[in-house]
């Protein structure tokens, strides 16, 4: 059941289907925040202003400004974990695009477009296999060789067959047992039967195209991964190599490399080298302490961008060699016009960002706020004074944390839940603050000892021959207070991961991995157990009248007096795992769960499979939208938000969007969508819900009727 919350988390959508070209048109729009990682660049010959970006969740996009502008322009694959490394221009007919990619959790595959890449077909002689390099032999435009984990491989025919050219079995082979895990491919610009493969040990290199191999270890540090290799297209006998102990520079073909001097320690693992086309001697290293780059063939480096900066990518632009962009970790896209003396982020239009939580402000009608994972220190919060049209970030005192949750309390103070912990922000201009977590039963709910008596104290008999009374026989003695145990305060370090925080009217709560924390003094501690000896806990809602509703992906459990004692639901035995728990006003009781969505109308005595438009499987949640008078539900598979105006019997989905939807709201009127990898969509064209209404909106009735 761990692995299933991890895959709600990471929101892996297996489609089925190819999904060959798709676009927002006029129904959704990606609104940001913008940014995020970007794998790959590749510019049309023929117009270098029309650059392709490849992502890690499936998608391309496409830039018809030389990168001033992206949009979103292309899915493929079966679902949405494959990371485009490489996309290449056929240079002698730009309409031929190829792509290749590997799985996150599946293994990968190759593309082919004829068209500029309005529609895509896969390769089928490479289909599934698991791709970490590809190239295009210079001298000849319909020879492509790939590297992949298990082999190398190679297409004379622009795709349509392929041929595996390294041994079916190295370890058969003397000196060959590391032929294997290739990450990188390289072809001579005179002779294409020389090809180059890096693999996670050494280089290996054949000349007569597969038939034979040696390895490249000569000036080599045994046992590196060989990221990047560039072969010098006026001079072949010069060969560049990457890995994780440095840039490798050889003068014969590869027989010999020497390490390259000048660069740090900590930017030695070099993702990519890039040469300038025009310049020959100058070549940037894309690593991850930065970008260096030299004009001397490597005799001398210089970093030339942050050493914070992550680099996947060079692209340089063949009209004017001083623009070069990067595709970065987190960063989005980096640009620059002089050569990277100096750069600016370009990624309007751009978001690849998986989202946490998203908020509309209590008071402020066009801002927004939203949480992001996976960033590190170009993520956690933005702010967005302008409905989405431009973000800020605010991040001080997050360090680095994922947003998993996000709440605004009645007095504008935000509350975040992250991956260690409970933090608070009293103003956008302030730093965030951690909440005390503390393990345990809610002080103020646990009934009070009774105080004891004081014990009677026997007077002492006076001495006959005393004519005063001793001072001492009067004195009463006092018990001694017990001295109150130090509460088990959670360190930050080890603080539980936040996955849901809601705020009743006496009562917060936060579903955590670790148990249901609850906070009855506006969030400044919070104490936390297990719940029916169930811990991890992914879901948490509250209504009015004191009900609160607490899914676990084993179980859901319902309290009707705000969160002080619970209930196990008795649910169907074909329940595979549940994603949430939620009432509505004369609909009942929804449950989202792997086998689709359950109602019970008669208070979880019985539940019913609904279908009625909604998916089979994987509905994520059922929620009450009281500005819109309806239901809305979103599912793991879905492009698009699903509505129901009748409680719940059928069910209209909007038009698809390009991206998949985990999470809908009522915004302005508009949907405003939460998607799996690209950060918020929203509704275009519908609005009109009237001020009432939108004031109307907050918290159902947990009574079904």
């Amino acid at each position: 059941m761990h692995r299933l919350y991890r895959l709600v988390q990471k929101l892996v959508l297996p489609v089925v289907a190819l999904l060959p070209f798709l676009c927002f048109a006029a129904d959704w729009q990606l609104i940001g925040p913008e940014g995020g990682n970007v794998r790959s660049l590749a510019y049309d010959p023929s117009d270098p202003n029309r650059i392709i970006l490849g992502t890690s969740a499936g998608q391309l996009f496409i830039s018809q400004d030389g990168g001033e502008s992206w949009s979103i322009f292309a899915h493929l694959g079966p679902g949405e974990d494959y990371v485009f490394d490489h996309v290449i221009f056929d240079p002698t007919n730009p309409q031929t695009v190829y792509a290749a990619a590997w799985g996150l959790f599946a293994d990968g595959g190759a593309f082919r477009s004829d068209d500029g890449g309005r529609t895509w077909r896969e390769l089928m002689g490479v289909h599934g296999l698991s791709i970490r390099a590809m190239a295009m032999a210079p001298s000849d435009h319909n020879t492509l060789v790939i590297g992949a984990v298990d082999g190398v491989y190679r297409s004379r025919d622009g795709g349509a067959t392929w041929e595996r050219i390294s041994p079916e079995n190295p370890l058969a082979i003397e000196n060959h047992s590391s032929l294997k895990n290739f990450v990188s491919v390289a072809i001579d610009p005179q002779n294409p039967d020389t090809i180059y493969a890096g693999t996670q040990h050494l280089p290996w290199k054949t000349t007569d195209g597969g038939a034979h191999w040696h390895n490249l270890k000569e000036g080599i540090l045994d046992d590196s991964d060989v990221f990047s290799i560039i072969v010098d297209p006026k001079k072949p006998s010069r060969v560049y190599a990457s890995a994780c102990s440095g840039i490798y520079l050889s003068e014969n073909g590869a027989e010999l490399f020497h390490r390259v001097q000048g660069l740090p320690h900590s930017a030695i693992r070099t993702r990519v080298l890039k040469q300038d086309p025009q310049r020959p001697s100058t070549v940037y290293a894309g690593t991850t302490g930065g970008l260096w780059k030299t004009t001397d063939s490597g005799a001398k480096w210089s970093l030339v961008s942050s050493p914070n900066v992550i680099v996947n990518d060079v692209l340089i632009d063949p009209r004017n060699p001083e623009r070069v962009l990067l595709a970065t970790d987190r960063r989005g896209v980096l640009v620059s016009n002089d050569g990277f003396a100096h750069y600016t982020a370009s990624n309007r239009g751009f978001t690849h960002r998986v989202v946490g939580g998203v908020l509309a402000d209590r008071k402020d009608p066009n801002r927004l706020y939203v949480g992001v994972l996976n960033d590190k220190d170009e993520g956690g919060f933005f702010i967005s004074d302008d409905s989405g049209r431009s973000w800020r970030q605010s991040n001080r005192g997050l360090d680095q944390r994922d947003i998993l949750a996000l709440q605004q309390a009645e007095s504008g103070e935000l509350f975040v839940g992250t991956n260690h912990g409970i933090f608070s922000l009293a103003s956008l201009s302030g730093t965030w603050t951690p909440a005390k977590m503390i393990w345990g039963p809610v002080p103020e709910w646990q009934p009070k000892p009774p105080e004891p008596e004081p014990p009677a104290v026997k007077p002492k008999a006076t001495p006959k021959s005393s004519k005063t009374p001793s001072a001492t026989a009067h004195r009463k003695t006092t018990p001694a207070k017990p001295k109150t145990p130090p509460e088990p305060v959670i360190p930050l370090a080890t603080a539980p991961r936040v996955r849901s925080l809601q705020m009743g009217n006496k009562a917060w709560f936060a579903a955590t991995d670790e148990g249901l924390f609850i906070s009855v003094d506006q969030g400044r501690k919070w104490y936390g157990q297990p719940v029916q000896g169930e811990s991890n806990f992914s879901f948490i809602s509250s209504y009015d009248d004191g009900t609160v509703t607490l899914a676990s992906p084993k179980g859901a459990y319902i309290s009707h007096d705000d969160g002080k004692t619970w209930a196990v639901l008795t649910l169907p035995s074909y329940i595979s795992g549940v994603y949430s728990l939620t009432v509505a006003p004369g609909s009942g009781w929804w449950l989202g769960t792997r086998q689709g969505a359950m109602r019970s109308t008669d208070g979880g005595q019985t539940w019913h499979y609904m279908l009625g438009g909604l998916p089979r499987n994987d509905v994520l949640v059922v929620h009450y939208d009281a500005a819109g008078q309806r239901l809305l539900a979103t599912a793991l598979h879905a492009h698009g938000v699903f509505q129901s105006k009748d409680g719940g019997q059928t069910w209209q989905t909007t038009p698809e969007a390009s991206v998949s939807i985990r999470s809908a709201m009522n915004f302005q009127g508009r949907l405003l969508g939460a998607s799996a990898h690209n950060g918020l969509l929203l509704e275009q064209g519908k609005v009109g819900v009237s001020e009432s209404a939108r004031a109307g909106e907050g918290k159902a009735s947990a009574n079904p009727q």
